[in-house]
Protein backbone atom coordinates (compact mmCIF):
# COMPACT_ATOMS: atom_id res chain seq x y z
CA UNK A 1 0.00 0.00 0.00
CA UNK A 2 1.00 3.63 -1.04
CA UNK A 3 0.53 6.22 1.70
CA UNK A 4 -0.95 8.53 -0.88
CA UNK A 5 -4.07 7.01 -2.35
CA UNK A 6 -5.48 9.05 -4.16
CA UNK A 7 -5.21 9.08 -7.88
CA UNK A 8 -3.41 12.07 -9.06
CA UNK A 9 -4.14 13.60 -12.41
CA UNK A 10 -2.24 13.86 -15.22
CA UNK A 11 -1.26 16.77 -17.12
CA UNK A 12 0.09 16.87 -20.63
CA UNK A 13 0.04 20.13 -21.58
CA UNK A 14 -0.05 23.77 -20.00
CA UNK A 15 -3.87 24.13 -20.99
CA UNK A 16 -4.87 21.19 -19.63
CA UNK A 17 -3.45 23.03 -16.17
CA UNK A 18 -4.87 26.02 -16.22
CA UNK A 19 -8.08 24.50 -17.23
CA UNK A 20 -8.11 22.35 -14.18
CA UNK A 21 -6.97 26.08 -12.08
CA UNK A 22 -10.08 27.65 -13.59
CA UNK A 23 -12.33 25.04 -12.55
CA UNK A 24 -11.46 25.19 -9.34
CA UNK A 25 -11.01 28.30 -8.65
CA UNK A 26 -14.50 28.40 -10.01
CA UNK A 27 -15.78 25.63 -6.94
CA UNK A 28 -13.84 27.43 -4.26
CA UNK A 29 -15.63 30.88 -5.08
CA UNK A 30 -18.84 28.93 -5.51
CA UNK A 31 -18.51 26.78 -2.45
CA UNK A 32 -17.24 30.55 -0.39
CA UNK A 33 -20.45 32.20 -1.74
CA UNK A 34 -22.63 29.70 -0.23
CA UNK A 35 -20.54 29.68 3.12
CA UNK A 36 -21.28 33.76 3.39
CA UNK A 37 -25.01 32.66 2.85
CA UNK A 38 -25.23 30.05 5.60
CA UNK A 39 -23.03 32.60 7.72
CA UNK A 40 -25.57 35.39 7.63
CA UNK A 41 -28.37 33.45 7.69
CA UNK A 42 -27.00 32.41 11.42
CA UNK A 43 -26.42 35.72 12.84
CA UNK A 44 -29.63 37.26 11.06
CA UNK A 45 -31.94 38.91 13.98
CA UNK A 46 -35.01 37.58 13.16
CA UNK A 47 -36.45 40.83 13.31
CA UNK A 48 -39.89 40.21 10.61
CA UNK A 49 -40.64 36.93 13.59
CA UNK A 50 -40.60 39.17 16.60
CA UNK A 51 -42.58 42.02 14.92
CA UNK A 52 -45.46 39.88 13.72
CA UNK A 53 -46.25 38.71 17.70
CA UNK A 54 -48.33 40.80 19.74
CA UNK A 55 -47.11 39.96 23.19
CA UNK A 56 -43.11 39.83 21.75
CA UNK A 57 -42.65 42.81 23.75
CA UNK A 58 -44.55 42.29 27.65
CA UNK A 59 -43.29 38.84 27.26
CA UNK A 60 -39.70 39.95 26.58
CA UNK A 61 -40.30 41.94 30.15
CA UNK A 62 -41.44 39.21 31.91
CA UNK A 63 -38.34 36.94 30.99
CA UNK A 64 -36.16 40.54 31.77
CA UNK A 65 -37.89 40.58 35.10
CA UNK A 66 -37.66 37.19 35.76
CA UNK A 67 -34.05 37.34 35.87
CA UNK A 68 -33.48 40.33 37.76
CA UNK A 69 -35.47 38.99 40.71
CA UNK A 70 -33.64 35.42 40.87
CA UNK A 71 -30.05 37.50 40.58
CA UNK A 72 -31.48 39.26 43.53
CA UNK A 73 -32.97 36.63 45.41
CA UNK A 74 -29.49 34.75 45.15
CA UNK A 75 -27.23 37.81 46.05
CA UNK A 76 -29.61 37.60 49.35
CA UNK A 77 -29.30 34.02 49.86
CA UNK A 78 -25.33 34.84 49.26
CA UNK A 79 -25.31 37.46 51.27
CA UNK A 80 -27.40 35.65 54.68
CA UNK A 81 -25.04 32.78 54.17
CA UNK A 82 -21.68 34.48 54.22
CA UNK A 83 -22.05 37.89 56.68
CA UNK A 84 -20.90 36.00 59.98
Amino acid sequence: MTENSQIQPSYNTLRSIADRKAQLLKEIRKDSDQITKLRRQLFEKPTALTSKRKGARMQGLMTTGAGLFDAVVLVWKLYRKFKK
